[in-house]
């Protein structure tokens, strides 16, 4: 009797494949499918796990439950041929049941429950394992913003989306099959998952399937980088201290009974237990002066270590000693999807030193973190640790960290590349930007801080410039939020007619900062979010009624370093103070709207004319050919704006179609 059926019998109603069908097409078809799943999967798993992620849901295919064939008008049809007469393998039933495994596979890393911790393995019933590799990171190729942007929309959406997206622009599916397909693999709205990736994608499909198809998204081809290979040999003698150290005390137990709970037995026990050398002050990473001004990533990883205190060893071991176990009387806090946890090599250092009554230590955790110790000089206080995210950073998001903060004003250390360092208020923009103080460590004066009241009377920013040692030298907008790291201010402007789409651009020219002094005060309901860059989109100019004027509306999206945004909509008619705060008409979460991936909104608000009438008035973005209002008012006009008469009171909903036949989500 053999050992697996023959892959040539014949597949009629009620058949079921066997090992060798599913491995042809595994071996046939792997790239492709590994694509699928890498698509699929949660960004926040990071693009290592990711990759391993991937190659684990395809694999895992071929050990799936056997499952009836597609009868007969299903997919159970011979496999079509090509041109050439070559069968279309992609298109036979053992594909799509493979198919079907791997997506189900995917789909399973979001099922995992949001509550259980993210570096603790979960079970098996909660979380598929995965391969270990160690020494080394695996990353797919870099690719360009456009893939960057894509993959940071894809965090904004859930897996189920991401599935669908894959599914129309990688396997070619039809709507409909890409919907029972997810319905297979046990999406309770498939429907809404397709729907949701046809907006993701938006009218230019061909323009992200390219995206999709590049390197990018590709975890075949993989770059590698060393982690812990490099410090091997630190890790070792560190095991080997640990497991003398358990020896020890576990014989000290046994024969003194309860161990002393004084500091240095606490932090000789610690070290003991974080693998690696990760809190060994000598181990910490130190990148050299000038490596900033001739490396292809300018971020975090490129500073220096700074300050006076950079060679205090028992300062740095007290910092580190807190960061992995601290004590009661630490003060801790964290941005929100920030890890909590002790460091598992040793961080970058760079900054030590004291500072306002307080000793201060940043470190930089791998390119995921930023940490910040701090200590009263004096005695009276309390220590204070504070983790931030950090990833992905920048020359503009790794362009400075707050050192010192008070109600009023914060310091700030600035990256190495900052040049003409200077402030200015976001509500007067017409005053010239200010020059900012900054020590040979480059920490800066106090830079006044947005007010943290009800009032909004002023709104600090600072305008700094990059080197052009980097050979990017521009000027750019950051404001404090409360987080360590300040926030990116950028700009897109109105379109223009016939112009194509325009991309985010700094915040420092004229229409910039007159936008920004009508929106500024919205900030202030994303303090403490974890924001990493915020966009001021005029999508939309508005003839208003009765009038010569017209209004601007505006969609504000802050992007998050843990990847989901918020999105305000704004209407902004003409007023007599250039910091008149614009109407807030829409606040939407966790939305990929007003993104390069949700680039089609139209929304709508009530406005009374200088006569005293009153009008329903609503606009989209450029590709909205058509704008129609329904419920208690009803109006329609071509073009991306409308103006309909309407009571005070009326309630409205309104839609919009696009030239290419969608239609635009409303932010209402």
């Amino acid at each position: 009797m053999p050992l697996h059926p023959s892959p040539l019998r014949p597949l009629g109603p009620g058949a079921h494949f066997g090992v060798k069908e599913v491995e042809a097409v595994l071996v046939e078809h792997y790239p492709r499918l590994v694509r699928l799943a890498y698509v699929t999967l949660p960004p926040s798993l990071g693009r290592h796990r990711r990759v391993l992620a991937a190659h684990t849901a395809v694999q895992r295919a071929l050990h799936g439950r056997a499952r009836p064939a597609p009868g007969p008008g299903a997919e159970g049809i011979p496999a079509p041929r090509s041109a050439d007469g070559v069968v279309d393998g992609t298109r036979t039933p053992a594909y799509a049941t493979v198919r079907l495994r791997v997506v189900r596979s995917a789909l399973a890393y979001d099922r995992k429950p949001r509550w259980w911790p993210g570096r603790v393995p979960a079970p098996a019933a909660l979380r598929p394992s995965m391969p270990v590799v160690r020494g080394l990171r695996l990353f797919p190729r870099a690719g360009g913003m456009d893939e960057f942007a894509l993959d940071r929309a894809l965090a904004d959406v859930p897996a189920a989306v991401r599935a669908a997206l894959g599914l129309r622009l990688l396997e070619s599916l039809s709507g409909d099959a890409a919907q029972t397909l997810l319905t297979d693999a046990g999406v309770r709205d498939p429907g809404d998952a397709v729907k949701a990736a046809a907006q993701l994608a938006g009218s230019d499909h061909e323009r992200v399937r390219r995206m999709l198809g590049s390197g990018e998204f590709d975890p075949c081809t993989l770059q590698t980088r060393p982690g812990d290979l490099l410090r091997r040999r630190h890790r070792v003698r560190a095991g080997a201290t640990a497991l003398a150290l358990l020896i020890v005390a576990g014989g000290i137990a046994l024969t003194a009974g309860p161990v002393s709970d004084d500091a240095p037995s606490r932090a000789v026990a610690r070290r003991a237990t974080v693998p690696g050398g990760a809190l060994d002050p000598t181990a910490l990473l130190r990148t050299p002066p000038e490596q900033w001004a001739d490396t292809s990533r300018v971020d975090f990883s490129a500073w220096p270590p700074r300050g006076g205190r950079i060679g205090d060893r028992e300062l740095l071991e007290r910092a580190l000693d807190s960061w992995a176990a601290p004590r009661p009387d630490v003060a801790v806090t964290r941005t929100p999807g920030t890890a909590v946890v002790a460091p598992v090599q040793p961080p970058q250092l760079l900054f030590a030193g004291d500072l306002d009554g307080r000793t201060v230590v940043l470190f930089h955790d791998g390119g995921v973190r930023v940490v910040r110790y701090t200590e009263p000089l004096s005695g009276k206080g309390v220590p204070a640790l504070d983790f931030a995210r950090a990833d992905d950073a920048d020359v503009t998001t790794a362009a400075a960290l707050s050192v010192s903060r008070t109600a009023t004003s914060a310091r700030y250390l600035l990256a190495p590349w900052i040049t003409e360092p200077t402030t200015r208020d976001l509500l007067a923009p017409d005053t010239p930007a200010r020059p900012l103080d900054v020590d040979g460590d480059g920490i800066t004066a106090a830079v006044p801080r947005p007010d943290q009241g009800g009032g909004c009377g002023s709104w600090p920013a600072m305008q700094l410039r990059s080197s052009e040692r980097i050979v990017e030298k521009h000027a750019f907008l950051l404001t404090d939020l409360g987080d360590l790291a300040p926030v990116h201010l950028t700009h897109t402007p109105a379109p223009g007619s016939g112009a194509p789409a325009r991309r985010p651009r700094e915040a420092t020219g004229a229409d910039a900062l007159v936008g920004w002094a009508r929106t500024a005060c919205s900030l202030r309901d994303l303090r403490g979010s974890g924001v990493r860059a915020v966009n001021n989109w005029h999508f939309a100019v508005q003839p208003l009624p009765g009038t010569r004027s017209t209004a601007d509306w505006v969609c504000t999206r802050a992007d998050t370093w843990r990847g989901p945004g918020r999105v305000l909509v704004q209407f902004v008619p003409p007023a007599a103070s250039p910091s008149a705060r614009a109407e807030v008409v829409s606040d939407r979460r966790n939305s990929a709207l007003c993104s390069r991936f949700g680039q089609h909104v139209v929304a709508g608000t009530h406005w009374k004319s200088p006569a005293g009438a009153w009008y329903v008035l609503a606009a989209g973005s450029r590709a909205v050919r058509r704008v129609e209002v329904g419920g208690s008012v009803h109006g329609a006009a071509a073009g991306t704006t409308l103006a309909v008469r309407a009571p005070r009171d009326a309630v409205f909903r309104v839609t919009a179609g696009l030239h290419d036949g969608g239609a635009a989500p409303s932010a209402r």
